[in-house]
């Protein structure tokens, strides 16, 4: 495993790391989390990724229960948490400075821990004015509760805002964002978020490497049984999945996966390996809901090496959505 620099911080994160959305206090039982969890300490992953809204809570507490079974030594791993959907009543979404203060002791308390090393605003909150939250924020931070602080699908627009604010009354910036990054979704990571990653040291912790599943290739012959698709508040997943443009990428996930025998390794395989040859790439989060996913996605960061240019030029082949940089 190596580790990367969470941008222009001091943080060092595992390349790849594990993050608990629809499996943990969901998909998965309490035993299968913690062998996961386990898997992945093992073999490198330093950093767990986790939020208030996970299964409404139980996903941070399946973490607190695993890490304090475990006894591991809290300098050798970073956990985070974000913020937003707290609940259902007024003041349990958003990022005012009550349900940011609130969010934060809650998830502290159900993961049984005095800190979280990185706090995320999950969405941006039209409705709050921006100096609250980064104010709010700063509190957390001088309190110790929390280490660092970024933001969760953040336009580029709205995280120079907040960072231009924090920096206006002397306060500390978000400098880390985690955005979806895959072989199907590309132009926020590589386009949109392009100067920041050298004007403010952005870092990305990125999510859903294998597109919620279609670059699994347990879809081929149709929704698998027991995936995501089909567990409840997620009709939204599924109604991608089989729309036109969800099945045009499935035909290319197709091709992509006789390219990956090509090769020797499998299609998940080769899709985590290419999101880590992106250099503004800090971590790509795994997620699993059997063991045997996480102890093949693992190997991943062993392949990036391969991923020669013209392996890339061959997938860049099949997707044909590849996104025009900005001339500067």
């Amino acid at each position: 495993m190596e580790y990367r620099r969470l941008g222009k911080s001091g943080l060092l994160l595992s390349e790849l790391s594990l993050g608990s959305w629809v499996t943990f206090g969901h998909q998965i039982g309490e035993n299968i989390a913690e062998d996961c969890m386990k898997l992945a300490y093992e073999n490198g992953v330093n950093f767990f990724d986790n939020a208030e809204a996970y299964a409404s809570g139980k996903s941070e507490e399946v973490m607190g229960k695993v890490l304090k079974k475990m006894g591991w030594d809290r300098t050798s791993y970073v956990i985070s948490t974000k913020v937003f959907w707290g609940g259902k009543l007024p003041n349990q979404i958003g990022l005012s400075k009550k349900h940011i203060i609130e969010a934060c002791n809650n998830s502290l308390k159900r993961m049984q821990q005095e800190y979280v090393d990185l706090f995320f605003c999950h969405r941006p909150d039209k409705n709050t004015p921006i100096e609250e939250t980064v104010r709010a924020m700063q509190t957390l931070l001088d309190q110790g509760k929390i280490l660092y602080w970024g933001t969760s699908e953040w336009s580029a627009q709205e995280i120079m805002e907040a960072y231009s604010v924090a920096r206006q009354y002397g306060l500390t910036p978000p400098t880390m964002e985690q955005p979806q990054y895959n072989m199907f979704n590309r132009y926020r990571v590589e386009v949109e978020y392009f100067k920041l990653y050298s004007e403010i040291g952005l870092g990305t912790t990125i999510w859903s490497p294998l597109a919620s599943g279609v670059l699994s290739n347990r879809h081929f012959n149709g929704i698998a049984k027991d995936s995501r698709f089909e567990l409840p508040n997620m009709e939204w997943l599924k109604e991608r999945f089989i729309s036109d443009e969800g099945q045009a990428n499935l035909l290319k996930a197709r091709m992509l996966n006789d390219f990956a025998l090509e090769l020797g390794i499998s299609l998940p395989q080769l899709a985590v390996a290419w999101c880590l040859k992106n250099k503004n790439v800090s971590t790509v989060m795994l997620g699993a809901s059997k063991l045997e996913q996480l102890k093949e996605t693992i190997k991943s960061n062993e392949y990036q090496q391969i991923i020669s240019t013209e392996i890339e030029n061959r997938v860049e082949e099949i997707l044909q959505n590849k996104p025009l940089k900005p001339q500067f």
